[in-house]
């Protein structure tokens, strides 16, 4: 039986308009209703439906791909960390080009603590214009709502059982998250909104360059937590990437900042010689796989270990297709997915298409007018369960597919 985790969190759908290339709304559902079958990568929710644990976003280049996958991202920074936006700084999005002057909006439904909880957002770049907060008991009911008065230029809020003073909610600043502010205040549910955790590599410029500093903020991670070392370390070597082992080292910077040296760490793989005895390679020395499975792996063994979302742009950057699977695989298990970790991620493999469900697979394509638009494969019409995915999809079936 599959032990339910009360402090993890879990996504249902988002949804969001405006932002980046997309200028309608689209909806992200993670349900999976009666007619799909069971398989490895659903799991079932606190609240009582059925969620996918993986979702693989496919489309041809600049198609909006990674615009897909921003709205979390940029959800998990506003309610987290924006109280320590400067107060006259803009809130980091960009609208549709052709929709500048307008706001948008944003949507997610997650199970948190055992309850549905619905968060809502409506902003420019400039401020807030709308924030809601709800949760479901036998209905959703609103925990806060925060609502920019344009006729007294203030903020009108109303508030159910969340904790915030109302005098301080007043004061929260126009780029600034209420639950964010609250957190600060020590408010219960807030602090358990911006502890719940998304790790990846989406920021609001794109993706992180895998670069030698991805490859060292990944070392310090392994570094400070042995248990994970350990993980990748057996992972690598199972993947057949040469390593024994990988060690983790302290090292000193000789450039002096504000008159102390900086420390650094470095990861180094152990290779085994025929014949016994080894030999380490500096991971600079490494192959890019190795390298990005590395930087990989430091994203995705925190979510599994402690529950949460893993968004990932360029899934199987420098990695073999065929080493896709193996990594989907650590989603699947109760053993390696004991809190129904999620993993959201693009990629141009089309052979995700012979490993998932037609219901975990979204593809999103461009217009000429330079509009993204997404929706999951099992939403086409006259899909079948026993068609070839893999084949209609490079035949142009299903659209999302470069046209060159």
């Amino acid at each position: 039986m599959l032990q339910m985790c009360f402090n993890c969190l879990m996504l249902h759908r988002y949804a969001f308009s405006n932002f980046q290339s997309f200028r309608q709304r689209v909806e992200i559902s993670w349900l999976l209703d009666g007619r799909v079958p069971t398989n490895p990568w659903s799991r079932p929710a606190n609240t009582g439906e059925r969620l996918s644990t993986i979702m693989a976003v496919l489309g041809p280049n600049a198609s909006g791909k990674t615009g897909l996958l921003k709205p979390i991202a940029f959800i998990q920074w506003f309610i987290s960390n924006s109280f320590h936006l400067e107060p006259t700084a803009a809130l980091p999005f960009h609208p549709h080009p052709a929709s500048a002057q307008e706001p948008s909006e944003f949507e997610a439904d997650v199970d948190l603590e055992g309850q549905l909880w619905r968060y809502t957002l409506r902003a420019t770049p400039r401020r807030v214009l709308h924030e809601a907060l709800y949760r479901k008991r036998q209905r959703m009911t609103y925990v806060f709502v925060r609502d920019w008065n344009e006729d007294t230029q203030t903020y009108d809020v109303k508030q159910q059982d969340f904790g915030l003073a109302p005098s301080e909610a007043l004061k929260v600043r126009p780029n600034a998250s209420l639950i964010a502010t609250a957190a600060q205040y020590g408010v219960s549910l807030a602090k358990s909104l911006v502890s719940s955790r998304v790790w990846s590599n989406v920021h609001q410029f794109g993706r992180a360059a895998a670069d030698n500093n991805q490859v060292m903020a990944a070392a310090h991670h392994f570094a400070g937590n042995d248990a994970h070392r350990q993980a990748m370390v057996r992972l690598l070597s199972r993947w057949d990437m040469g390593l024994s082992d990988v060690q983790i080292r302290e090292l000193e910077n000789p450039v002096v900042v504000n008159g102390a040296k900086q420390k650094f760490w470095l990861p180094f793989g152990v290779h085994q010689m025929q014949g016994g005895g080894s030999f380490e390679l500096s991971f600079a020395q490494e192959s890019s796989g190795t390298q990005g499975a590395f930087v990989l792996l430091s994203r995705l063994l925190p979510a599994l270990q402690a529950g949460g979302l893993a968004v990932i742009d360029e899934f199987e950057s420098d990695l073999h297709p065929h080493m896709l699977e193996p990594i989907l695989d650590l989603f699947a298990s109760p053993d390696t997915n004991p809190h129904q970790a999620q993993l959201l991620f693009t990629c141009h493999a089309i052979e995700v298409l012979n490993i998932l469900h037609k219901s975990q697979i979204i593809l999103v394509e461009k217009d000429e007018y330079n509009e993204s638009d997404a929706w999951r494969l099992d939403s086409v019409n006259g899909i079948r369960s026993d068609d070839n995915f893999y084949a209609k999809y490079m035949a142009g079936a299903y659209g999302a597919v470069p046209q060159l």
